[in-house]
């Protein structure tokens, strides 16, 4: 077995989140995760108690993100990897019809929400010289559609913020986009209806992505990659 290592991960309420929990668990790793859902995070106290950990956080708040990662790194849990998971879609709609609160949060939680979580643990990561960040873009982030243009929006965001931010890392560290590929999942089943039952679960999708991310490194740093 490979030396564990420590994940955190956000958004693991359901769907790829609590997939790649599931994933990264079994194979011995452990995991520090966040989700704004406090019924979710309880479900995962229990299945999954130490040395796991599972807090109730909402990326959004910069200072719920900045005390929740000091409180992890003074237990000494300094992340090996970080995984920007978090995100929500807008309901179908052209952008002239979208309700500005909505799309105010859609950009507070997909783009500042992995910011917040970048900015409260990278300045540890990067002064051990160490890690590897992978920030969950879309197909949707290299490409478009009609009427998801926030969200198609917060993940391009998220494709040019790592990229730069992998130009900044020093040697022996590593920030990742990574499209997840199309996936049955709440989120696609908003966006496709009935039609997104005809894609892989979340639990199938993570047998392929989680040897995947644990493979990734310096190597991989600033390359826009996807589960094929």
């Amino acid at each position: 077995m490979a030396t564990p290592r420590k994940i955190v991960i956000t958004g693991v309420s359901r769907g790829l989140g609590r997939a790649m929990v599931e994933g990264f668990a079994q194979k011995g790793h452990q995991i520090i995760g966040c989700s704004r859902s406090m019924s979710a995070i309880e479900a995962l106290q229990e299945s999954l108690p130490n040395p796991h950990r599972f807090d109730c956080v909402d990326v959004s708040d910069w200072k719920a993100v900045s005390s929740w990662a000091q409180s992890v790194l003074q237990e000494g849990d300094l992340p090996d990897l970080l995984i920007n998971n978090a995100a929500i879609i807008n309901p179908n709609a052209p952008l002239w019809e979208m309700p500005v609160e909505a799309v105010g949060e859609l950009f507070q939680i997909n783009l500042m929400g992995t910011f917040h979580v970048c900015r409260a643990f990278l300045p540890a990561m990067v002064s051990r010289g160490e890690g590897t960040i992978v920030n969950f873009s879309s197909g949707w982030g290299r490409s478009t559609s009609p009427e998801v243009a926030p969200y198609c929006a917060s993940k391009y965001a998220i494709e040019g913020m790592t990229k730069a931010l992998a130009q900044e890392l020093p040697a022996g560290m590593a920030a990742i986009p990574l499209n997840p590929g199309v996936i049955h999942t709440d989120m696609l089943q908003s966006a496709f209806g009935e039609g997104a039952s005809a894609y892989p679960k979340a639990e199938s999708w993570a047998k392929q992505a989680v040897p995947l991310i644990l493979s990734f490194g310096p190597r991989d740093s600033g390359r826009s990659l996807s589960v094929s």
